[in-house]
């Protein structure tokens, strides 16, 4: 299984974010990715919340969801927008991860479940929460002849969720992400390793990188993380730019029958 990441430098309008990851994809798909996932916020990057508001767009109105499925129709791949910053039907704001199948329909979405709310060491502060509800349910998805888990960038940090995941048949799990840079470097790569090794299963983190237009430093750093937890795929640097990578699935139940950590959990009372 042939797979794309796509690492962006989001602006901050959907008409530029477009732009910019039209011809990514692109090029991921001309090196025969089939399943091609692209980071958090793709649609645009904005931390201003009076600027973002009223920027955001239901993900049927939202133009990089529209020309993303397009392209995936054109291109005959399926693409997860690793997520889109829309409006909500209720007009509260969502992080939605949108999967787009080889015919441009939407076959998945999953709100981000676990809000970067945070003050960093360096001074810096986050509080998602203040701009977006998070959402209630884990999701599961068929993508690529397989079962994808979806989940993005702050859910990486509470590993009981990719547990769930992969109980419920995920063999691969998406965390597409807009890391800090202060905790990409102490924090990503051991991270999304960790939760390769304990569920047995890949882990396909796309990434922004770089110093945005609104201000923001991302981490960038993609990675492609195998089952036992080595790393088969990396951008080494905070550039756009596109990881392909081969994925042998069978490597999942390999890792999985040699460590059966899933099997072997056990219900214990707290102290």
């Amino acid at each position: 299984m042939r797979v794309g990441l796509i690492q962006t430098r989001t602006p901050a309008t959907q008409a530029a974010a477009l732009a910019h990851l039209e011809p990514l994809i692109r090029q991921a798909a001309g090196e025969g990715a089939r399943l091609i996932l692209t980071p958090e916020g793709s649609n645009l990057l904005q931390k201003d919340r009076e600027k973002l508001l009223p920027l955001l767009k239901s993900v049927e109105e939202d133009p990089v969801v529209s020309g993303v499925r397009a392209l995936a129709r054109e291109l005959g791949v399926e693409i997860l927008l690793g997520s889109v910053l829309v409006k909500r039907t209720d007009g509260k704001a969502a992080n939605r991860a949108v999967l787009i199948a080889t015919n441009g329909e939407i076959t998945a979405t999953y709100d981000k479940l676990h809000m970067f709310d945070v003050d960093l060491p360096t001074g810096e502060s986050a509080r998602e929460s203040a701009t977006y509800e998070p959402g209630e349910q884990a999701t599961i998805a068929p993508a690529g002849g397989t079962v994808l888990g979806l989940t993005i960038c702050y859910d990486m940090r509470f590993p009981a969720l990719y547990r769930a995941l992969a109980l419920a048949g995920a063999k691969i799990m998406a965390v597409p992400s807009a890391f800090t840079r202060p905790t990409g470097a102490a924090h990503w790569e051991i991270l999304l390793r960790a939760r390769a090794i304990e569920t047995g299963s890949f882990v396909l983190a796309p990434a922004q990188g770089g110093f945005h237009e609104d201000g923001r430093g991302t981490w960038g750093h993609s990675l492609a993380i195998a089952p036992w937890g080595e790393i088969i795929g990396e951008l080494a640097h905070d550039e756009p730019g596109v990881l392909v990578v081969d994925l042998d699935l069978d490597k999942v139940e390999t890792a999985r029958r040699a460590i059966p950590a899933l099997a072997n959990a056990r219900d214990f009372r707290a102290p």
